[in-house]
């Protein structure tokens, strides 16, 4: 899944972008915090499971 896609749908479920992590990106949603690694592509696998588990739509 392209990293983009992913943050995209991170954003439009209410995250916010807090700050660059050494190669990630941090966002947040309250007091969740989810952490993106910072590369073109995001493994199929990891995506799914950011999906998963902040019941991403």
């Amino acid at each position: 899944m392209k990293t983009k896609d992913l943050i995209k749908l991170l954003e439009n479920n209410g995250w916010k972008f807090i700050r660059h992590g050494g190669s990630h990106d941090v966002y947040s949603k309250g007091r969740e915090i989810e952490s993106i690694p910072r590369h073109s592509e995001t493994k199929e696998v990891l995506a799914k499971s950011i999906i998963k588990r902040r019941k991403l739509k």
